[in-house]
């Protein structure tokens, strides 16, 4: 309601037409890469379904570049791929997604599954991550104007890294007591990292192209979430621990920190 009183309403005129093939192709492509990495555990990895569910997802995907780059209103502009810190940030935000959501999805099944809590008591002892995201995010976006995206999203990156690197030695054994800052390392990094990536990309391109910056930044998170959600259940389905989820998810993150502080700047 106070939105509706104080803010004013904008529009573009210029707003082109909803890219109608570039959304298809990639909603069919993204999908049966899903569907392929979801499905590959329990049909086997050398079934046709799954085989052809990726041979689908490399085909329409490149479709979808190809039909982008000839389409004079693409949902997906690659030209502004060509700017550095467009691009580091996007291939960072993939990888926040992916270990942040796909970990998540594990957290209160180890609890449950492998310490043997209740659902409710699994559900409040994950708390500490997401309360470390709410107390930190606020702060990310001030600690990035002032000390930089580099900086600030490297170190929040290295954080969430070695907590869920840490998290994957954990077992039936372990106490809460050793548990908990673990979570909330995992959340305070994360939550230094997401707010300055978006700021990243929007800082990448024109003040009149930063709404659709931040859409694609957020679309390239959600992305990452469901390929997490996918491999990780993958690798745990393969009969490793659930551990294994949470080393996996830490190793990727500390790549894509290393890639971070090395590039995450405006091109020369």
């Amino acid at each position: 309601m106070a939105g509706l009183r104080v803010l004013g309403e904008s529009r573009n005129p210029d707003a082109p037409a909803i890219d109608v093939p570039g959304t298809v192709l990639s909603v069919v492509g993204v999908g049966a890469l899903t569907y392929g990495l979801i499905e590959g555990g329990s049909r086997g990895w050398t079934s046709p379904v799954i085989l052809g569910s990726f041979a689908v997802a490399v085909v329409v995907l490149a479709g979808f570049v190809a039909v982008e780059a000839r389409r004079a209103a693409p949902v997906l502009p690659l030209r502004l791929f060509r700017e550095r810190l467009f691009t580091v940030s996007n291939t960072a935000m993939v990888v926040v997604g992916f270990a942040l959501m796909g970990s998540s999805f594990f957290f209160s099944q180890f609890f449950v599954q492998v310490q043997g809590s209740s659902i409710l008591v699994a559900g409040l002892r994950t708390l500490p991550a997401s309360l470390g995201m709410v107390v930190v995010s606020p702060f990310a976006g001030r600690l990035a104007a002032r000390h930089g995206f580099r900086i600030v999203v490297t170190s929040g990156l290295v954080l969430a890294g070695v907590g869920l690197l840490v998290l994957g030695f954990v077992d039936a054994d372990t106490g809460y007591g050793n548990v908990w800052w673990r979570l909330a390392v995992v959340g305070v990094g994360f939550a230094l990292a997401m707010s300055p990536l978006t700021g990243a990309a929007i800082h990448a391109v024109s003040p009149r192209e930063g709404g659709l910056a931040s859409g694609i930044s957020s679309t390239t998170r959600q992305i990452g979430a469901v390929l997490g959600v996918a491999v990780l259940g993958a690798v745990v389905q393969t009969g490793v621990g659930l551990g294994s989820a949470f080393v996996v998810a830490g190793a990727v993150t500390l790549a894509v920190a290393a890639l971070t502080g090395l590039w995450l700047t405006k091109s020369l």
